[in-house]
């Protein structure tokens, strides 16, 4: 197949999606499982419906178009842009909102679509990323008041979400914010709202410790299936964490001072370097770069490798505790979420899917 190469392992992340969704539903929460991490490939995304996801959740409607022949239902969960309305309606179930003027946009091709469009109002209860913020009770009311004042769109459920941006996590104490929200709606329109979408991977740890409140009905997965991890990237207990390798060929393996000659500028990317002094170490260069995946997110799977930085187009290697290394060998890494994430989205990267 050639390199550079990510190696996923299919069968890992579907037996790691039919044990997250038995917990989730044995608590009655439904699971979104959120695709985004594999860039669309729809031979991962049948080993999350195998492996009895309730739907398909995706931040990209590129993607959920992708999957317009499965039957199953489809969830944008970035904030819709409204030029994209049309699309949306057309390729997806239901999104995640949080602005009126696009759900009026909404509204707009539902009603040409003749179709009634879901959304979950977004509330922020202190991540600081998308969602009314939880206190501005005002301007909530204002919103759901509109809301249901059109006739193409159903208020499906609230949601919020943590940890991605400010790093917040979830908590008993937030998520029930969402609760007595939800509460509060219910009884001043006197309707019912159907689901509380109470985040991501990283409530795994407080819904299997009983500290997760029971009205959190739905969960958007995505990192646990995919990797096996949650809270802080650590392992969650039960699932495979190595589903993914990447390789990377060797195309150069010389002796070099650790530091370089001469006065040091900036770096291709307009950073100054700092360089530790260890004398002549055996260098391999490998043939990828930050064009495709930036070097923090690559762990070498033999622990004598070490990285010392890239180029856009060259990974630089510490290989001086190697002793059977050539050049066209390939190197192994691990990869962190973000490392998982650039790689499927980097056309230069080969995909083998097992």
């Amino acid at each position: 197949m050639g390199y550079p190469m990510i190696e996923i392992d299919s069968h890992k992340i579907k037996e790691n999606t039919k044990i997250m969704v038995k917990e989730c539903h044995d608590r009655g929460i439904q699971v979104a499982g959120v695709t985004k991490i594999f860039a669309g490939n729809i031979k991962i995304v049948k080993a999350l419906i195998e492996g009895g996801v309730d739907m398909l959740a995706d931040s990209r409607i590129e993607n959920l178009i992708r999957y317009k022949n499965f039957d199953i239902p489809k969830m944008l969960i970035r904030i819709p842009m409204k030029s994209q309305a049309k699309t949306i309606v057309k390729y997806s179930d239901m999104a995640l909102v949080s602005e009126i003027e696009t759900i009026y946009e909404l509204n707009k091709y539902a009603k040409l679509e003749n179709k009634i469009y879901k959304i979950i109002l977004m509330i922020d209860v202190g991540d600081l990323r998308e969602g009314i913020f939880y206190k501005n009770r005002e301007e909530i009311l204002n919103t759901v008041e509109k809301i249901l004042e059109l006739d193409n769109i159903e208020l499906f459920g609230i949601g919020t979400n943590l940890c991605c941006y400010g790093g917040v996590i979830p908590t008993k104490e937030n998520l029930l914010e969402l609760v007595n929200i939800k509460k509060y709606l219910e009884d001043k329109f006197g309707i019912n709202i159907s689901v509380i979408s109470g985040g991501n991977s990283e409530n795994i740890d407080i819904m299997r410790n009983g500290e997760m409140p029971k009205e959190i009905n739905q969960l958007r997965l995505g990192v646990a299936l995919s990797m096996g991890i949650g809270l802080f990237d650590k392992p969650v207990e039960g699932l495979y964490t190595n589903t993914a390798k990447l390789y990377a060929e060797v195309v150069e393996i010389k002796f070099k001072p650790s530091v370089p000659i001469g006065i040091i500028g900036v770096d291709a990317f307009g950073r100054k370097p700092q360089f530790e002094d260890k004398g002549i170490m055996k260098r391999a260069i490998c043939a990828i770069g930050k064009q495709d995946i930036f070097p923090e997110f690559l762990i070498p799977c033999n622990e004598n490798i070490k990285i010392l930085g890239a180029s856009s187009d060259h990974l630089i290697l510490d290989v001086t505790n190697v002793e059977k290394l050539r050049v066209g060998d390939a190197v192994e890494f691990y990869l962190t979420y973000g490392g998982f994430l650039a790689a499927m989205n980097s056309k230069y990267v080969k995909k083998k899917i097992i």
